[in-house]
């Protein structure tokens, strides 16, 4: 990820009396998604009295005061400033990114984030993560409790990187007596996002691995945001999930999708995804596939008890992604154009089917002659 020279601009909105006992958020990662989705929530509401949006580029969001920089940048300490609440969404959980770089940018950020909230005497600092952190396993309750161990490896895109912003999370208020971290960890996120999870639906067939149990939860993008307000708003504190009530199995998944599914056994499935990865034909490693084997569905109650209570179902959230994703072919993880599709997609489900050297080399050649 590229790191400009920093520089400020400022557009400074003016806090009316209704505002005025409000706290000052900042929210880093303001121009884009989720950062800019709360940041337009928190500058409408009168319960806000400021909003800082932070970013290498200017979002647009007008009733905020604007700061361009790189979230690793110390000198965002200064801009911190005056701020009670700051809500870091400054991450790179890009599946196309080069894993190294975006683990330095990753953990980079968040402890540098951590680091100058502390020295700016920022009161509490939100945490955005995944509930990807507690792990897919097999023997996992369904649901596990919000307080269950964090049992997730670093195998699936991203989720080092999730557990090592939370080991972070978790010894900055013994670093910084005084600052209280508050962690969200969402449910499968659909709306403008771009996963392995989400391209699961992408594909001609949804694979299912022999013997295994998936289980489905899904957390609308709205959903997070008004979740994220409430922390940021001090109403739900420490560790906690959010997403959608309930959780769909598998076969109700295929009957709402129409999608049939294409099951393999474990050795195949897992073997075939870890050659593609590795000689570069799919961006999603091995790891992430156990996340559509077994259950991972986490219980929302901390968040039920604070009085938040999502608008979206499992079945609306399925349905909005569905509608997503339409016209989009992936095989395998990867996604392909609808030339390429054609041309290969074939190829690319014998692949994902036997995971063979001899058809690597063919979807290959058909590639170049693309």
């Amino acid at each position: 990820m590229s790191s400009p020279e920093p520089q400020v601009r400022a557009t400074r909105n003016h806090a009316t009396p209704s505002r005025s006992r409000g706290p000052v958020v900042a929210v880093t990662g303001a121009a884009t998604g989720v950062g800019d989705l709360l940041t337009r929530r928190l500058a409408a509401s009168q319960e806000i009295k400021q909003v800082i949006a932070i970013d290498e580029r200017r979002g647009e969001v007008q009733d905020a005061t604007w700061h361009i920089l790189d979230v690793r940048d110390p000198a965002i300490a200064d801009r911190l400033r005056g701020a009670d609440v700051v809500v870091h969404l400054a991450l790179d959980l890009d599946l196309e990114s080069d894993p190294a770089a975006r683990s330095a940018y990753n953990v980079r950020g968040a402890q540098t984030v951590l680091t100058a909230a502390a020295a700016a005497g920022v009161h509490r600092v939100v945490l955005c993560t995944s509930a990807m952190v507690y792990g897919a396993l097999p023997d996992n309750d369904v649901p596990l409790s919000e307080d269950a161990e964090l049992r997730a490896t670093a195998e699936a895109t991203g989720v080092g990187d999730l557990l090592e912003i939370e080991r972070l999370g978790r010894r900055a208020p013994r670093a910084h007596p005084g600052l209280n971290v508050t962690v969200v960890r969402p449910a499968v996120l659909v709306g403008g996002t771009d996963t392995a999870l989400t391209r699961y639906f992408e594909s001609p067939r949804l694979l299912v691995v022999a013997g295994s149990r998936p289980t489905w939860q899904f957390c609308h993008v709205e959903d997070l945001v008004s979740a994220l307000e409430y922390a940021a708003l001090g109403r739900v504190e420490g560790e906690f999930a959010v997403g959608c009530d309930g959780w769909l199995e598998q076969e109700q998944v295929e009957e709402l999708s129409g999608i049939r599914r294409m099951e393999l056994p474990s050795t195949v499935a897992l073997g075939a995804a870890a050659r593609l990865h590795r000689i570069g034909l799919t961006p999603s490693p091995a790891g992430d596939l156990a996340y559509t084997m077994y259950p991972w569905v986490v219980s929302v109650s901390a968040l039920h008890d604070a009085g938040w209570r999502p608008r979206w179902t499992n079945e609306q959230v399925l349905a909005a992604l569905l509608e997503e994703v339409e016209g989009r072919h992936t095989v395998a993880g990867r996604r392909l154009g609808r030339k390429d599709a054609t041309a290969a997609g074939a190829a690319g489900a014998t692949v994902a089917l036997l995971g063979t050297a001899a058809v690597v080399r063919r979807v290959r050649k058909a590639r170049r002659r693309l």
